[in-house]
């Protein structure tokens, strides 16, 4: 295979864009890619400053180095969920953010879950009915949590996020089994900013993992490669095993998928969302400040405070 740019042998064969590319190339076309995808949808412009939540992981880490690489004003902030016993998932992933902010004068805030709530995710799950059984549940909502209180403490235009076209498609699919009509009509790459809510992007939506991988690999960032061990039951992990079958047999599966999503969802297709953001906008917790759909305390707070 030969890379179509300048004829050398080929790094990367990405078959859904029938284009493979020698590593030069690639490291070129991918961040021209990503800007692209930031164009196309007004993520953000060269102006913003950018809070990119980082977690250690090639998506992050890539997501930063293109958007550092391509002038963006960017900063990093870390979770420290505590995800250490037995594992050390985040002292490795934790060194791994750093190591990378280090090494290119970036800065990196850390928000630690433990200091700042008195314990770690572990904990909080087994102490509440709402993570016993699934940590992931409260991971999610207390990473959500704390990267929008990071972006608005600092006063950043917007939270970035890492998740890539294979995440997206997993989410989508997984909404669409439920039929979870009000998840669909809120699944735009950009959400605008809000009452007690920072503007947010993904850049990388139509992005395949795949992709970010070889970026990592080919700059040579040294990226944290263990899955969170709280992940082995998660059902985007399995819903993204499917979707690695289908684009197999039919390449470019999950682009087509993701990007006739969002056409249908531009053109109204799931207009419950609407309501819901009303909702939100007129509701912010009494605690944190933060958008609620109850009017009382947020999902998060109520995790630490009993009223």
């Amino acid at each position: 295979m030969k890379c179509r740019t300048c004829g050398a042998k080929a790094a990367v064969n990405m078959r859904h864009h029938r284009l493979s590319l020698c590593s030069e190339h690639f490291l070129r076309w991918l961040p021209n890619y990503v800007q692209r995808t930031i164009e196309k949808y007004n993520m953000f412009t060269f102006e913003d400053r950018l809070l990119i939540a980082v977690s250690g992981g090639k998506d992050s880490l890539s997501l930063w180095d293109i958007l550092h690489l391509l002038g963006y004003q960017t900063e990093g902030v870390y979770i420290d969920l505590g995800i250490d016993e037995n594992f050390l998932y985040s002292q490795k992933s934790f060194k791994a953010a750093v190591s990378f902010a280090e090494a290119r004068g970036l800065n990196l805030t850390v928000y630690d879950v433990k200091e700042m709530q008195g314990e770690i995710i572990a904990e909080t799950a087994v102490r509440t009915r709402r993570g016993r059984n699934k940590p992931c549940s409260v991971c999610g909502l207390v990473k959500r949590h704390a990267m929008n209180t990071s972006a608005l403490k600092g006063k950043f235009d917007v939270l970035v996020t890492a998740h890539n076209l294979d995440d997206e498609a997993a989410i989508l699919l997984s909404n669409v089994l439920d039929w979870s009509l009000d998840f669909l009509s809120r699944g735009y790459p950009v959400h605008p900013a809000g009452p007690g809510f920072s503007k947010k992007a993904k850049p990388l939506c139509r992005t395949y993992e795949r992709e970010t991988a070889a970026y990592a690999v080919l700059s040579k960032i040294d990226y944290m490669q263990e899955e969170c061990p709280f992940s082995t039951d998660s059902k985007q992990i399995y819903y993204k095993q499917f979707l690695n079958q289908w684009e197999d047999r039919m390449p470019g599966t999950k682009l087509r998928f993701y990007n006739n999503y969002l056409k249908a969802l531009y053109n109204g297709a799931f207009p419950v969302g609407q309501d819901n953001k009303d909702v939100l906008s007129q509701n912010l917790c009494p605690n944190c400040g933060q958008p609620t759909q109850t009017g009382g305390l947020c999902a998060f707070c109520s995790l630490y405070i009993h009223e």
